[in-house]
């Protein structure tokens, strides 16, 4: 668990928690909305362990006796409100796991802390049962909402909460900690960054995926032969890659990106506006055989082969369909 501090980004929401401790004026129910990897169950333990460390201060001392049961697992001030069923939260589980335990005075600490993590997994019916302990809560209660999407709760759910929406990080930002804290290589760094679009963890996770380097050495392989080889070797390159498991979303996010910088090489000539600057050599072909519109029909194919097969068109007749896009432009 990390304290404020130690947590990249979000400057906004920790100063919010931060000033709501300073100021004694703590909310009983906080949605933390924002995309897996993005550092919701941080920022929500980070609030957790000040709030029941013994020091009272604006982090955690992580030294105290409170703040080392937090550390372990072991407060019994701070309830992790869990599921069985992995697709949703059930009224069993908000009634027993918190509706019957709420009342019960803290153990102590001056807060009874809950987190729910996945919370938009809640059926309608354990959203209302929980609506109940919000409209009338303890005076030491506080409930922290973790989700992907909070469009799915109900409007007095969302209106009884605050709501704190995690932001994307900055490209250079992400970049810039994969360099200093992975060691990661600037050229991979950029590479990372863009794919994983604000997002550290799903950037921290592809540093370290060994699918990840896979699919970024055949596609590559793909992008700067696609002009001198036959479609039919095409097929059967994109038919090995499938073969290999490797996520084609991926791969057509990638193609997004290798033409995204060489469209805008072309427009520019600036080396240093490049993802893949390692591949200067390869782009600057593509850009000097490309039209404008030969670019842009691309683009559009990919985008038009992630709808194919997203409506389950069989994946190497959509992929055909591109790759012959790709050689023609």
């Amino acid at each position: 668990m990390l304290n404020f501090h130690e947590i990249f980004g979000h400057e906004q929401i920790k100063e919010h928690f931060q000033r709501a401790i300073r100021m004694n004026r703590i909310s009983h129910a906080y949605i933390l909305d924002g995309e897996s990897g993005m550092g919701r169950k941080s920022l929500a333990h980070a609030f957790a362990m000040t709030l029941l460390c013994e020091k009272g201060g604006n982090e955690p001392c992580r030294e105290c006796h409170a703040c080392r049961q937090v550390l372990s697992g072991s407060h019994p001030d701070l309830i992790h409100v869990t599921h069985e069923k992995p697709a949703s939260i059930g009224v069993d589980d908000i009634r027993k796991q918190l509706n019957d335990t709420i009342m019960i005075r803290p153990y102590s600490s001056s807060h009874k802390i809950y987190i729910i993590d996945e919370a938009e997994k809640m059926t309608v019916q354990a959203q209302n049962a929980l609506l109940k302990t919000i409209e009338e809560p303890p005076s030491y209660a506080v409930i922290l909402l973790l989700t992907t999407n909070q469009e799915l709760f109900l409007p007095t759910i969302l209106s009884r909460c605050v709501q704190l929406k995690l932001k994307p990080l900055k490209d250079f930002v992400v970049r810039g900690y994969l360099v200093k804290n992975l060691h990661v290589k600037e050229a991979d760094a950029d590479i990372y960054a863009a794919f994983a679009r604000g997002n550290l963890g799903r950037a921290i996770s592809l540093a370290t995926s060994e699918e990840f380097r896979l699919m970024h050495q055949a596609m590559l392989h793909l992008l700067r032969n696609i002009h001198d080889v036959e479609i039919t070797e095409l097929i059967e390159y994109i038919q090995k890659l499938k073969e290999k498991n490797l996520d084609i979303d991926e791969c057509l996010d990638f193609m997004q990106l290798w033409y995204r910088d060489v469209l805008l090489y072309k427009v520019t000539r600036d080396i240093n506006l490049l993802i893949f600057k390692d591949e200067y050599k390869s782009i600057n072909e593509t850009s000097t055989h490309s039209s404008y519109t030969g670019l842009e029909h691309i683009v559009e194919a990919i985008d038009r082969t992630k709808i194919r097969l997203k409506a389950n068109v069989n994946m190497e007749l959509a992929m055909e369909l591109l790759l012959l896009v790709m050689k023609e432009n």
